[in-house]
């Protein structure tokens, strides 16, 4: 059975950000996900209170956080390379471990970083790993490591490239492959490749059709293939919606029966 799980950052964007956990069970839907949800590093008590109470008013699962990734909506694309904002993401580490505590989540996203004028790649790789390592140490799960498409200084453009930066960071414990199949697509990956030679390290799935990043149907994706290969391949946990719909049918393909998660399993 296929685990489905919103990410309410860029679905429901129609409304506000309290208010999406309680949409998404209104949809029919047991499990969201999110991006960083404020726009600053180390927000206050009291907003990180209200965003828990708003997962668990609703009765989601909260499967997934990014870790505070800068401005995205600006081009910024994680936090992790980024020489002169180290602090932020140091500071930004417990908070989110403490959001995973509290609300069960053990999936997180470490966006890498896009290349920074000035500096060169080797420091800001040498970088990464020092902030992973801490990431990893400061959360409780896995964290996450995704190809990025449309930022062109993004450096990590395929599943390859992710998988060799795992094997350079051995010694790191419980870091994986975030498999999104619309940016795989994107960037020219062959899915079916990557989910043959690298299934064993993907440790999270997100969707959209393409072009147009779009639900699943809207493009030319064999999206629904392709997590049937997934499964068959060993995986065992959620598919983040991850596309972009505005109105009221953004979910029109899914028939409301398969959307809550019935048998609970990892993340």
């Amino acid at each position: 059975m296929t685990k489905w799980t919103v990410n309410c950052s860029i679905l429901y964007t129609d409304l506000p950000l309290l208010e999406r956990p309680a949409a998404a069970a209104a949809d029919g839907f047991s499990a969201v996900e999110f991006w960083w949800p404020w726009p600053v590093a180390v927000p206050g008590d009291r907003d990180v209170d209200a965003f828990v109470r708003a997962v668990e008013a609703a009765g989601v699962r909260l499967t997934g956080l990014n870790f505070f990734a800068g401005d995205m909506p600006g081009g910024d694309r994680g936090l992790v390379s980024w020489p002169a904002r180290s602090r932020e993401l140091l500071d930004n580490i417990p908070v989110v471990g403490a959001i995973g505590e509290r609300l069960g989540c053990r999936a997180f996203n470490a966006l890498y970083g896009n290349r920074v004028e000035g500096v060169d790649p080797k420091e800001q790789d040498d970088l990464a790993a020092e902030m992973l390592a801490a990431c990893a140490h400061g959360v409780d799960g896995t964290v996450l490591l995704e190809p990025v498409s449309g930022a062109p200084r993004y450096p990590l453009l395929t599943a390859a490239d992710v998988v060799a930066l795992l094997d350079r960071l051995g010694d790191v414990p419980r870091l994986g492959l975030l498999a999104d199949f619309y940016h795989l697509a994107t960037n020219g990956d062959d899915v079916p490749a990557v989910i043959e030679r690298h299934g064993r390290r993907i440790a999270h799935v997100q969707i959209a059709d393409a072009p147009g990043r779009g639900a699943p149907g809207e493009g030319a994706l064999p999206i629904q293939q392709w997590i049937d290969d997934v499964y068959a391949a060993g995986y065992d946990g959620y598919i983040g919606l991850e596309y972009r719909s505005e109105g009221t049918g953004a979910f029109d393909w899914l028939p409301r029966e398969q959307r809550a998660i019935t048998t609970e399993g990892s993340a």
